[in-house]
């Protein structure tokens, strides 16, 4: 599948990356964080991949936002009003919705609270549903903060207490899910339980994969991607992209030109740093919290299809078998954004499990 080129890091929002000697290609910091080992190209994949990507550029459906104003991250639209702590950072968030339990939503590599848009109202009509945009993206604050899985972790219980939430169950997708697994290992008493969407931090990356990722992806590259290959790189997160999700296009493609934009370009390359220099792989037993892992049946990113090519089904049950009494549900018809792609067998799946725990 032509799916299988576009991964990870590319994949959610977009990001380009560069090599030092400016050779552009696409990666998969799998959301999942696959990276077995890192092995050099060899000349015939590289020739395939080019022919591939100019395949696709063919079809991505052009340029239409050439001449779009900014779209300045406070602006954004999510469809529901956004609130700010107080705190610095200031973390926006969602409100929608009441109940005995709270949901915490936790979004992935360089998106935003708005990805949940598709299920924050139905699983609002049983639960208190927060939708958070960490902070260094969305309408949250940028900076020179200390990025980090550890340190989103402990956002979340700061703001946890600013809402005098003393438990959440924290729904984590992709880099998401490997921040909500650090929440639950560092504040095991403030988690009530995990949903882990399509997770990073379950699939294993070797040192030498890491080193390599690092060096190639750039804030150049996340912030100068041309509207095509984000159209490209956005359908890799899809079992089959339809112009219904071309409001992430636009949003993406404007978002370049913002006044924040280079703040932003900035945490997406610390978060990747941090998604491979705090892996939780190697934790998953010390979970002890009940959990579900729920995943795309055609994850086209996890796992690497690059540095670890084989199904996603694999990898997620490993982390099933890894996190004791975890439960596992693959969504049919979907990719990696499942949340997306198959909104109302996501929220079955998420009420079902909360249900029977």
């Amino acid at each position: 599948m032509l799916k299988q080129f576009y991964t990870q890091f590319t994949m959610l929002m977009t990001q380009g990356f560069s090599t030092k000697n400016e050779v552009r290609r696409p990666l998969s910091l799998g959301f999942s964080g696959s990276f077995a080992s890192v092995l050099p190209v060899p000349r015939i994949q590289a020739v395939l991949f080019s022919l591939a990507v100019v395949v696709l550029a063919g079809c991505s459906g052009g340029f239409r936002y050439l001449d779009a104003p900014p779209l300045e991250f406070k602006d954004l639209d999510y469809g529901f009003e956004t609130h700010m702590t107080t705190g610095d950072p200031g973390i926006a968030y969602i409100d929608q919705g009441s109940g005995e339990q709270t949901l915490i939503l936790v979004h992935g590599l360089a998106s935003n609270a708005g990805f949940w848009r598709y299920v924050i109202p139905s699983l609002s009509e049983h639960y208190r549903v927060i939708a958070v945009d960490l902070p260094g993206y969305g309408k949250s604050s940028k900076g020179d903060y200390p990025y980090g899985m550890r340190w989103y972790a402990d956002q979340l219980v700061v703001l946890m207490d600013e809402l005098g939430l003393q438990q959440a169950t924290l729904v984590g997708h992709s880099m998401g899910g490997q921040i909500s697994m650090h929440a639950s290992l560092r504040h095991p008493d403030r988690v009530q339980s995990l949903v882990l969407a399509a997770p990073a931090g379950i699939e294993p990356f070797g040192r030498g994969a890491g080193d390599w990722l690092s060096s190639v992806i750039t804030m150049q590259g996340v912030m100068n991607t041309p509207e095509d290959a984000i159209r490209r790189n956005l359908s890799g997160n899809f079992y089959r992209f339809n112009s219904r999700w071309e409001w992430m296009v636009e949003e993406r493609t404007r978002m370049a030109k913002a006044e924040e934009m280079h703040e932003f370009a900035y945490a997406v390359d610390r978060s990747v740093d941090a998604m491979l220099d705090e892996p939780t792989t190697p934790l998953l037993g010390d979970i002890s919290v009940p959990t579900l892992i729920v995943y795309g049946k055609y994850d086209g990113l996890i796992p690497n299809p690059y540095l670890n090519p084989g199904r996603a089904s694999d990898v997620f049950r490993a982390g099933q078998q890894a996190i004791r009494g975890s439960v596992l549900v693959e969504i049919d018809r979907a990719g990696h954004m499942l949340q997306i792609e198959q909104p109302e067998a996501f929220v079955n799946a998420v009420i079902g499990y909360l249900r029977g725990m």
